[in-house]
């Protein structure tokens, strides 16, 4: 329990004599907000003189040590923590140092493929990575991270146990092994698209900086962005096309908001070492390429299928994979024979 056990030694109580302190002694014993101890008042109003409560061991508190520092100057802090996976990680959190990348579930390949180095880069260079487990570039970056050995920090919108969306059991379990899952969402709690929105004001409580790498006007990384100028955290975008519909958002922030990050190199050399052990080479996690799980293993194309995302020309995905274009224009018609892929003019292919 943290703090309450602190003070429990210092004045000789127990956690249940502390539980029946008025709120005055407890105000001058504890240096907590004032939003803290209404709540406080709230819950013993509900759970009376002696609550039975049957709290997971995987669960943090208001009054834990390893309660974050940043929830701190949230409107709504959550209630409770979840969590499971790497629980030196959660002191990385509390401190603040971690790197967020967020953006759109529908991104381009180029969104795609930044996300993924950037995961990497920040991976190599020692720095957790915190992102929402969702589709597109929260996924892509998670992968970079998992691939470069690092440790990611999955932030979710539904319970532990559940996964969302349901072809990221795969990634969501190899995130709980190598890094770290977070939840506000108790084991059986309802999930509601609102659930989503507000586990996007935690991203920005855990880190140093975020980096929005493709999104939309409306977009649910664009709340996080706000949440990181509100706590006067780094805020970085990727610049996008700016005919591209899902760039408009995050190319906005660029006007006033953000600062343009070109490479993952330029934001290793801003945010210098984590706080984290260099990884070294070894064999990552083993992951399907979240939009053809289901033919990946018929096909054995996985690198290919991802670097074409929602569509790329024959010199894009030559530069991107390393290899030879004869080998690459085979794979190519051999997928588009199967019907995984289509090809349309200008060399260019997309996913069927």
């Amino acid at each position: 329990m943290g703090q309450l056990e602190a003070i429990g030694l210092d004045y000789e109580a127990s956690l249940e004599e502390l539980w029946t302190w008025p709120e005055q002694r407890l105000q001058k014993a504890l240096p907590w907000p004032a939003h803290l101890f209404k709540a406080l008042e709230l819950y013993r109003s509900k759970w009376g003189a002696s609550p039975q409560i049957d709290l997971p061991e995987e669960a943090l508190l208001p009054m834990d040590l390893l309660w974050p520092g940043g929830f701190l100057a949230l409107k709504r802090p959550p209630l409770a923590l979840f969590w499971q996976g790497r629980q030196e990680l959660l002191s990385c959190l509390g401190a603040r140092k971690a790197v967020a990348i967020v953006g759109t579930r529908r991104a381009s390949n180029h969104g795609l493929r930044m996300a993924k180095a950037l995961g990497s880069a920040l991976a190599q260079a020692g720095w957790p990575v915190v992102s929402g487990l969702a589709e597109g570039i929260d996924a892509a970056a998670h992968r970079g991270c998992l691939e470069a050995c690092g440790a990611p920090v999955a932030v979710l919108g539904t319970p532990l146990q559940r996964v969302y969306p349901q072809q990221h059991d795969e990634l969501q379990a190899c995130v709980a092994t190598d890094g770290l899952l977070i939840t506000e969402q108790p084991k059986h709690a309802s999930v509601t698209r609102g659930s989503f929105v507000a586990r996007n004001r935690l991203l920005a409580a855990f880190v140093k900086a975020v980096v929005v790498v493709e999104c939309p006007e409306g977009s649910g990384a664009l709340i996080t962005a706000r949440r990181a100028v509100e706590q006067h955290c780094s805020l970085l975008v990727v610049p996008g096309d700016a005919r591209r519909w899902s760039a408009l958002g995050s190319n906005a922030l660029l006007l006033d908001q953000a600062s343009p990050l070109l490479s993952p190199e330029a934001l290793i050399d801003q945010l210098g070492v984590g706080p984290l052990e260099i990884p070294s080479p070894m064999v990552a996690c083993d992951l399907s390429d979240p939009r053809s799980s289901s033919r990946t293993g018929q096909h054995g194309d996985t690198a290919l299928l991802q670097a074409i995302g929602d569509g790329a020309f024959l010199e894009d995905l030559i530069t991107c994979l390393d290899v030879s274009s004869t080998r690459l224009i085979e794979q190519l018609l051999q997928l588009e024979l199967q019907g995984v892929l289509v090809a349309e003019p200008g060399l260019r292919w997309r996913l069927a």
